[in-house]
């Protein structure tokens, strides 16, 4: 009899479980499916109002700034005296300096005039080449001149010389005299980097796909394709149900927002946004198939744990009452194990911090802290002295400052309750690996105090393929945008002085044709390896082009800067020999020195890349340091 009640008991019990279990999670998918969908049209709607102000903002200074060129009555007066000063320098000094004021007034990467009547295409470098009719190159250029529109954007590489042909926009307009004669094109040159760098972080942000498509529907910038591609946006995100709604939007100040289905039968939520001054469409598109992947997930792990949950009660159901509250003890017991065994699975230790009483929490933690010597000291005290015995120099500083009480008081404070920091350490002070700290801050009701669990993890292995990628293969330097980036965080938030150094090989086109590229290639192997010998180990030294390198590392004055640079000049003059080939080999160099030389990478650049210039108009195999 008992076991009959018992079972109808459980039968009851069961039904009841299921029935609620499953209603609960049938709406909870329902009402997260339709929080979802209205989260993504807010969040594209949102994105793509932000990317339209902001390229308002990036393409309002270049576009005004091209019509006031070609408006410039002093520049249409002197193109129209070119051809009696075709061979005049003091003519090609004028043309090159009025391109060089605007460019370094305004920052921008180009600015050129090509004139219609001799098709020589002038920067701020001079005379860089002359269009001809018929070159693939110079399309762009008479097509233009042909067709009725006085200003234009279009993407194209740059084929100015040391612009590595990078991908641009540029803002072309034509210069007219009063007679409505085309004189030339006057215009100005964005790198698409700043505007995929800007696509890039709302993309990451948003989880969204941003495009910026022509009238014809090609890609003309996005963080994957650019316009010098020919990439229709339609094909590449199947989306050709939609082409002609897209296209022709051309409401000004307003969205249009719609949902389509791609090829795939994926959903997918686009907004497009007509941009007049640039005659392109800003297309941002999200789909909901990683969403709903996920919700699914979650939906078949609830059925799974409903199942599991069941049969854990009617397993207590069926247990003797005197043992009921041992039972629950057990199994929250047996839960916080595994929950203890999971997490240990994926870090190397776990230790807790009170925040607000600047002390260690738990046996574990005080431990850690006594066995470095740190008995006795509150946390932020300990802290120190564990950087000091078994973190990286460069790295201690930062590992410091971010898990101070102050900043993480801070940072809470803030709204953030996660705090990173990856950083080199060494267990017998020799060796040192990469570590990563995942700090997570909450407030504790039970003493009314913020604490904070740091989570340690050895992410050597993958921190050392990052910086494989980071590097040049055949030098072992950083790349050209590695470099960027780590000179310009190393220039943040400090006043220490640094020196910018360029190099470039002279002449090492004629070591190519002489003797071949492999001889070449090891000739620049060569060089760099000297370069090396010369340098720190935690100098930056970075590859930025064929032939030319730079170094980045903290100096005491200028006058050392100046020894140094003398000493490089010297052993850079040396021969190459491999077999029975050999090459006297030189350098140029380049030298900008902070704050001086400018406090940004792309300033610094640009004022030891000048000195080098001067260097080469001296004569080469040798150095200058850019003064004001």
């Amino acid at each position: 009899m008992k076991n009959n009640e018992l079972f109808k008991t459980n039968l009851l019990i069961s039904i009841i479980l299921i029935i609620g279990f499953s209603l609960t999670a049938v709406f909870s998918y329902n009402a997260n499916y339709q929080s979802s969908l209205e989260n993504i049209e807010q969040v594209s709607s949102l994105s793509t109002d932000g990317i339209y102000y902001q390229l308002n903002t990036k393409f309002t200074k270049p576009v005004n700034i091209s019509l006031a060129m070609s408006h410039d009555s002093l520049l249409v007066k002197h193109i129209k005296d070119e051809e009696k000063h075709m061979n005049d320098k003091a003519y090609v000094d004028i043309t090159r300096n009025y391109l060089e004021n605007y460019r370094k007034k305004y920052g921008f990467d180009a600015v050129f005039l090509v004139s219609a009547a001799t098709g020589r295409y002038y920067n701020f470098n001079g005379i860089d080449r002359v269009l001809e009719k018929g070159d693939a190159e110079n399309v762009w250029y008479y097509d233009f001149l042909d067709s009725d529109e006085t200003c234009r954007l279009n993407v194209d590489n740059d084929e100015v010389d040391g612009a590595d042909n990078a991908i641009t926009v540029f803002v072309n307009c034509k210069v007219e005299d009063m007679e409505n004669n085309v004189l030339g094109v006057v215009g100005v040159g964005i790198r698409i980097e700043y505007l995929k760098e800007m696509l890039k972080s709302y993309e990451d942000n948003f989880n969204i796909a941003a495009s910026l498509i022509d009238d014809n529907g090609t890609i003309e910038v996005s963080t994957e394709h650019t316009g010098y591609e020919k990439t229709d946006w339609f094909e590449a995100y199947s989306q050709q149900g939609i082409r002609e709604q897209v296209l022709g939007w051309k409401e000004e100040n307003s969205n249009l927002e719609v949902w389509s289905t791609s090829d795939s039968k994926e959903k997918n939520y686009v907004v497009t946004r007509y941009i007049p001054e640039l005659s392109w469409h800003l297309v941002v598109g999200q789909n909901t198939g990683e969403i709903i992947g996920k919700m699914k997930q979650q939906l078949y792990q609830t059925c799974f744990l409903i199942a599991l949950v069941i049969l854990a009660v009617l397993f207590i159901i069926t247990t003797v009452i005197r043992h009921f509250n041992k039972q629950i003890t057990e199994l929250m017991e047996e839960r916080q194990a595994m929950f203890k065994k999971a997490t240990e699975q994926l870090y190397d230790n776990i230790y807790e911090l009170n925040i607000t009483k600047n002390c260690t929490v738990g046996k574990r933690t005080k431990e850690y802290f006594e066995s470095f010597g740190a008995k006795g000291l509150s946390y932020d005290q300990g802290l120190r002295v564990i950087a000091e015995k078994q973190i990286k120099k460069e790295f201690r500083e930062g590992y410091v400052s971010t898990f101070t009480p102050e900043n993480v008081k801070k940072e809470y404070e803030k709204g953030n309750n996660h705090l990173k920091y990856d950083f080199m350490i060494t267990q017998d002070g020799t060796n040192y690996y990469w570590m990563r700290i995942d700090a997570y801050i909450f407030y504790s009701s039970e003493d009314n105090s913020i604490h904070m669990f740091v989570y340690r993890k050895n992410i050597d292995y993958d921190k050392q393929k990052e910086i494989q990628a980071l590097t040049d293969e055949m030098t072992g330097f950083y790349t050209k945008k590695a470099t960027e980036r780590i000179i310009g965080r190393m220039l943040k938030n400090t006043d220490k002085k640094f020196a910018f150094f360029i190099f470039d090989i002279d002449n090492f086109k004629q070591a190519n044709d002489l003797y071949g590229h492999i001889f070449g290639d090891y000739c620049i192997k060569e060089f760099t390896g000297t370069i090396r010998k010369h340098f720190r180990s935690n100098d930056i030294l970075g590859r930025v082009g064929g032939d030319e390198f730079v170094a980045f590392i903290p100096v005491p004055n200028t006058e050392w800067v100046e020894l140094k640079a003398e000493e490089l000049s010297k052993t850079l003059n040396m021969e190459c020999s491999s077999k029975s080939n050999s090459w006297k080999m030189s350098a140029s160099i380049g030298v900008a020195v902070t704050p001086e030389g400018g406090l940004d990478f792309d300033t610094l650049y640009a004022n030891a890349d000048s000195a080098m210039y001067m260097t080469k108009k001296r004569g080469k195999n040798g150095f200058t340091i850019y003064r004001k």
